[in-house]
């Protein structure tokens, strides 16, 4: 049997129904990401050693809460570098990814790694999430961008108002059903109620600790508010 990459392991502690394209593509992101950190600051110098626990398998909180069904239309907002787009774009490769960000250069790496792992559900978007006009996604994603308020008001104009197609299994549901309609989810940490204060819909919150008992998810939620 064929030894697991010593990088992998975290990843696949939590999730183990890959397909060998999958792992290749996982398995990749490693060297990608270091190549380019050395030319420009993508991700935090301090934080690169962790890339698989820090982002990858951070962006993956939003999988292990409930599986997008296939031809779902997802905009990730304010993506830098890739996150949480690419890790959930390749984990639902039968989902559209569209990922918007301000800063051209970041899109220039998202891009080159769009193309080295193939995948072809990625489209980027060089622009203010609040300059897009006449698209409709059926979720917003987004990570630590800005506050709560800013981010629903960003993505509530560009959220469908139907279900379909929808996302099922998932913890973020209100607890009488397991399908939750179109909205935005967002990943946070810290203390949340100054992101509260300023918001007045009502927001469901998964602690990510909970699922992935490492330290570093402590104080760590997905946010998920429904259109």
């Amino acid at each position: 049997m064929e030894k697991t990459p010593q990088h992998l392991e975290l990843i696949l502690k939590y999730f183990d129904d890959f397909t060998p394209e999958q792992l290749r593509q996982f398995s990749a992101l490693e060297t990608l990401y270091n190549d380019w950190n050395s030319k420009i600051n993508v991700i935090s110098r301090k934080d690169i050693d962790g890339l698989y626990e820090k982002h990858v398998l951070h962006s993956l909180s939003i999988a292990a809460v409930g599986a997008f069904m296939p031809g779902t239309e997802i905009i990730d907002i304010g993506t830098g570098g890739g996150f949480p787009g690419i890790p959930l774009a390749i984990i639902f490769p039968e989902v559209q990814f569209h990922l918007v960000d301000s800063i051209g250069k970041k899109l220039k790496v998202v891009e080159n790694i769009k193309s080295v792992l193939g995948l072809t559900n990625v489209t980027t978007q060089h622009t203010r999430v609040e300059h897009i006009l006449n698209r409709k996604f059926d979720y917003a994603v987004s990570r630590a961008v800005a506050p709560l308020k800013d981010l629903w008001a960003w993505s509530k104009p560009l959220l469908r108002k139907n279900v379909s197609p929808e996302i099922t299994g998932a913890a973020l549901a209100p607890a009488d059903q397991d399908v939750f309609a179109p909205g935005l989810i967002c990943l946070k940490g810290g203390d949340l109620k100054e992101e509260f204060a300023g918001f007045n819909g009502h927001v469901a919150k998964t602690e990510i600790h909970g699922i992935f008992p490492e330290e570093f998810f402590r104080e760590k939620f997905v946010l998920y508010v429904r259109r």
